[in-house]
């Protein structure tokens, strides 16, 4: 049996914690947890997780999390007494499962 040479994974360099880089996206982009998933390359998990805390804090300042709800595209029902930001998994109505993200984004008040 040969050893397998062990090599040293470099990080991303970063300057801003994962939190504020997806605060910084969220302010210019309209996007779902799916897609700062891929783009962060952090598990769909680990983005909502984020987002629960994002939405705690920045609701206390002058910005806000906004979330367009969920939507059934076979039906168009909306689901917009969801609390969970994560995806449902099938429609209530139709019992489809082909469901549309909700999509975040954050706004600044004046």
């Amino acid at each position: 049996m040969q050893k397998q040479s062990k090599e040293s994974i470099t990080p991303i360099e970063r300057h801003e914690t994962i939190r504020q880089y997806i605060v910084a996206l969220l302010q210019d982009y309209t996007i779902s947890a799916k897609e700062l998933s891929n783009f962060l390359k952090i598990p769909e998990k680990d983005v909502h997780d984020h987002l629960v805390h994002i939405k705690k804090t920045m609701n206390k300042g002058s910005y806000h999390l906004v979330v367009y709800p969920a939507e059934c595209s076979k039906c168009s029902f909306v689901f917009r007494k969801r609390d969970k930001l994560a995806k449902p998994g099938k429609c209530p109505i139709c019992h489809c499962n082909q469901i549309i993200p909700p999509l975040f984004s954050i706004i600044k008040y004046t």
